[in-house]
């Protein structure tokens, strides 16, 4: 599987993510509401929103807060009305960008991708510009332990539906077609299995490597960070290997 090892990205974020972890949260919160509005607030009958559950039980949000955002999400079913959008553009030096938002305003989250493009030395390009140098996945990361067998666990993952498996030193990446990531998610999971991630990405095909251009691996930086402090903004996909994302 070519591409970003998503190992690599929770390390780099991981210090970020612990300074954060309120924004973290509300961002998920989002995506718990957007799941409840579509498929309604049991996660028992509802597939996205266990698989929301599981991103944010990734990321280390209390039992309480998911449930607290559930039942907040069933109560404003009707008077909440967030969408799910996805823009596409071009960062410094060309490098493609996808920007998943969850809003409740598409004319002000559009004015504020366009600006953090701009700002940034990019463009903000239409829609499907990118996207076709990206592959839709389901990615889960576990976390090795001397109590996981390697072979065991690809086992595993591969009679659930596993597409791929990848053995780090410190880490297992599965990955799965996004339409097998729930089957698979949960097959893990009934084994025992926890999560350090749990989501779909688009990964790219190929990366563009610019580690070695300071100038660009600091406007790159710059640029995500512009959209992590975005509200709106729920994930950013890129074609860069940057330096902390080496493998």
């Amino acid at each position: 599987m070519s591409g970003h090892s998503k190992w690599a990205n929770i390390q780099a974020k991981k210090s970020k993510t612990d300074a954060t972890r309120g924004k973290v949260f509300t961002k998920i919160g989002r995506e718990l509401a957007i799941a409840v509005k579509e498929g309604g607030g049991d996660p028992a009958n509802n597939a996205k929103l266990r698989d929301v559950i599981a991103k944010a039980k990734a990321n280390n949000m209390p039992n309480d807060n998911i449930s607290r955002s559930i039942k907040k999400a069933t109560g404003e079913s009707g008077s909440v009305n967030y969408e799910e959008i996805t823009y596409e553009g071009y960062g410094p030096g060309g490098i493609a960008v996808i920007v998943e938002v969850v809003t409740d305003n598409r004319n002000r989250t559009a004015a504020d991708i366009r600006h953090i493009f701009d700002k940034s030395g990019g463009s903000m390009g239409a829609s499907g510009c990118v996207a076709w140098m990206f592959d839709k996945k389901g990615v889960l990361v576990i976390e090795r332990s001397a109590s996981i067998d390697e072979d065991a666990l690809m086992l595993e993952a591969l009679d659930a539906g596993a597409e791929d498996f990848r053995a780090m030193d410190d880490a297992f990446e599965i990955y799965t077609d996004p339409s097998a990531f729930s089957t698979v998610r949960e097959a893990l999971e009934a084994a025992g299995h926890a999560f350090l991630s749990a989501e779909v990405s688009m990964l790219p095909q190929n990366t563009v490597d610019a580690t070695a251009d300071t100038d660009l691996v600091d406007k790159l930086e710059r640029m995500l960070d512009r959209f992590d402090d975005n509200d709106d903004v729920q994930e950013v996909y890129h074609n860069a290997a940057l330096p902390d994302e080496e493998e």
